[in-house]
């Protein structure tokens, strides 16, 4: 697989930025905000899910010349809270995820569980397997780890980790936790609470 390079160029929206980003592949950003200023918005303008001034790369293809589908399959947004269509998770999957399963705990009968009946950990779990089963490139994460407890945690960080290893992907990782992301990532980006990048520490 080819190397990711994903870049967002003067990236504005509402009133978060505009912000420069710059993440090579293996490497992973985390982003840290207080409540309300904007982060899900920002990861969200990056998968172009909303409206956003400023333009976003992948390997320095503008999301402008890809089609919308394509975009957002190869830069994967992952809400904190995960949104289904169907009744059990199986039939979200299009091709095997057993290894992404074990590595997370999740057995293969939860499969055919109705989602509604799955812990909201489960779901949150179930909900990253189902975004790295299509390999994506980019890995936008909005608070991946908020409803797991420590074990399930580390599970989380050990599998995204070897999944931007092996498959040479990039990633942005928001979380309120800062010694997580002083675990997780290679470099920080702190937003204050009007959404613009933080000079110097911010309190």
């Amino acid at each position: 697989m080819t190397a990711a390079r994903f870049q967002a160029i003067g990236l504005a929206a509402g009133t978060i930025g505009p912000i420069d980003i710059d993440v090579d592949a293996g490497h992973c950003l985390g982003l840290s905000a207080p409540s309300g200023a904007g982060k899900t918005r920002l990861l969200r303008a990056m998968a172009d899910l909303d409206l956003h001034e400023g333009d976003c790369r992948l390997d320095g293809v503008s999301a402008a010349n890809m089609p919308a589908p394509e975009w957002r399959r190869r830069v994967a947004f992952l809400a904190a809270e995960s949104a289904w269509w169907a009744d059990t998770p199986r039939e979200h999957f299009d091709r095997g995820c057993e290894k992404l399963l074990d590595a997370l705990d999740l057995t293969s009968a939860l499969l055919d569980m109705p989602i509604e009946l799955l812990s909201s950990g489960q779901r949150q779990r179930m909900a990253l397997v189902r975004t790295l089963a299509h390999t994506p490139e980019v890995l936008l994460l909005d608070e991946p780890t908020a409803n797991l407890d420590a074990v399930n945690i580390d599970r989380v960080e050990r599998l995204i980790a070897a999944y931007l290893t092996t498959h040479r992907a990039c990633c942005i990782w928001v979380s309120h936790d800062r010694a997580q992301l002083e675990r997780v990532a290679s470099s920080l980006l702190i937003l204050d609470a009007h959404g613009q990048p933080c000079d110097a520490p911010c309190s």
